[in-house]
């Protein structure tokens, strides 16, 4: 991997940790309804994205929007926001990554893609140091949270799946956001007796829609042209960890003995899989 596609994925790891630490504030201190905060999200990340891609828009030159990405996107979100209204960080965070996992391997593997034995070793010790992290809260799930965030993991699963072969991350990335829009607001108003958003709830949803998500989801579908499927799936174990020392730096949580080595042998694992060559494939005939 080039430090150009290490650096993109950095990035992206650091937005994606933002962008849940964002989630969990407003979300967990009741400042908006999950309707609202994906509403907001997407429609800051839209404005955001259009204004960025508008002056190329203007020349004609826009490509056709895939509606399949867009939909994986919307569904990401909404699920994310609703699973997190009955999950506990921790055993969400488990099952978001673990579906992301499975959804991802399972395409990569069945399409032939290459995974080394070390590369399977890197992969067992990030999942333990995962597990470790958050099994302290970690407690029977509720059933319909814990089926919305799986969902949720599926849909960003595939979302970085199709992000592999576009030609122009910034523009994929604001079609997908633009055409969220009509989506995100007909769940909203579904939920119109539910709704309820503070200054600050608006803000952190604001927040997240036109950095975190909007701008960290271009970086990410960047980076994606440098990785495998295998190592996509396998570097978004990291998130997890990042966001927790995040929790210790901006909300004062306890840094402790658990974060440190369960954070080492995630971290330590995915340097292990991304560091690791294919093996080269065997002739045919």
């Amino acid at each position: 991997m080039n430090a150009r596609t290490m650096l993109l994925t950095l990035v992206a790891m650091l937005a994606f940790a933002a962008n849940s630490l964002l989630c969990r504030m407003a979300l967990g201190q009741e400042l908006i309804d999950a309707a609202t905060f994906t509403s907001v999200r997407v429609i800051a990340g839209a404005v955001v994205l259009t204004l960025i891609v508008l002056p190329r828009w203007r020349t004609g030159n826009r490509t056709e929007v895939n509606w399949r990405s867009a939909v994986m996107l919307f569904a990401y979100m909404a699920f994310f926001s609703f699973a997190y209204l009955s999950l506990s960080a921790g055993t969400g965070a488990l099952i978001l990554f673990g579906a992301v996992q499975l959804t991802m391997f399972v395409v990569a593997l069945k399409g032939g893609e290459p995974f080394p034995l070390l590369s399977w070793i890197g992969l067992a010790l990030a999942l333990t140091g995962l597990v470790y992290l958050v099994s302290p809260g970690i407690t029977a799930p509720d059933p319909l949270g814990a089926s919305l965030m799986a969902v949720a993991g599926v849909a960003w699963g595939f979302y970085s799946l199709l992000g592999k072969d576009v030609a122009d991350p910034l523009e994929a990335t604001a079609n997908n956001f633009i055409y969220s829009v009509p989506l995100v607001v007909v769940v909203s108003l579904f939920f119109m007796g539910d709704f309820h958003a503070s200054l600050s709830g608006l803000v952190m949803a604001a927040a997240s829609g036109a950095i975190t998500s909007g701008l960290g989801y271009v970086i990410w579908y960047a980076a994606l042209r440098g990785l495998t499927a295998t190592r996509a799936a396998t570097v978004q174990l990291s998130v997890p960890a990042i966001a927790a020392f995040g929790g210790v730096l901006l909300l004062s949580e306890d840094i402790t003995l658990r974060l440190v080595v369960a954070s080492v042998a995630t971290l330590g694992g995915v340097w292990i899989v991304l560091t690791q060559r294919a093996p080269p494939s065997r002739p045919s005939g």
